[in-house]
């Protein structure tokens, strides 16, 4: 019965980042997150791999090399930086992260929230997200304001917590959509 408690994984996934997107007020990206989930190619792989502590795209990857799961979500959902990667403009450079728009850092960052809350359960904490992203974040391919907002954002959930950050985001940061950091 792997694939009902990935179904379930999945399920209370997209309800925390559809929450959290609505306190931000996006309602749209909360409602369509992550259902390319739900076709085929990705749940059936899902609950294949599904240890319930982790993203089955980990343990998809360790048994052959690459996740295909993982190549079609990020192909299809904005709010991953790996959906940003081009080829650099600039001669010498190869692949560089792109400039994400505002909104999908935003839905980013409800994602990771979401992903530590549905992981981690009952021992979740402000700073999980945040650390999570400290431990990964050297091989990032991410354009650096990007990064920077991103950044801002886990750090000041860990340090002010989530209602604090919130009320930033959707006060502040989508108010201004050119909101990068300096």
């Amino acid at each position: 019965m792997k694939w009902l408690e990935h179904l379930q994984t999945i399920n209370e996934h997209k309800r925390q980042v559809q929450k959290l997107c609505f306190q931000v007020g996006l309602y749209r990206q909360g409602l369509m997150h992550d259902l390319s989930k739900y076709t085929p190619v990705e749940f059936l792989v899902g609950a294949r791999y599904y240890q319930g502590n982790r993203s089955p795209n980990a343990a998809e990857r360790e048994k052959k090399g690459y996740s295909s799961a993982w190549l079609h979500h990020k192909g299809r959902n904005k709010h991953h930086m790996e959906y940003w990667i081009d080829y650099s403009p600039n001669k010498g450079e190869t692949m560089v992260g792109m400039k994400m728009p505002v909104r999908y850092v935003v839905e980013m960052f409800c994602d990771r929230v979401a992903a530590s809350k549905t992981y981690r359960g009952r021992a979740y904490t402000q700073r999980d997200p945040y650390e999570y992203y400290l431990r990964s974040k050297d091989h990032y391919i991410i354009h650096p304001e990007t990064q920077a907002l991103l950044e801002k954002l886990l750090k000041m959930l860990a340090d002010h917590g989530e209602k604090k950050t919130l009320a930033y985001i959707r006060f502040v940061v989508l108010k201004n959509r050119d909101c990068y950091p300096q």
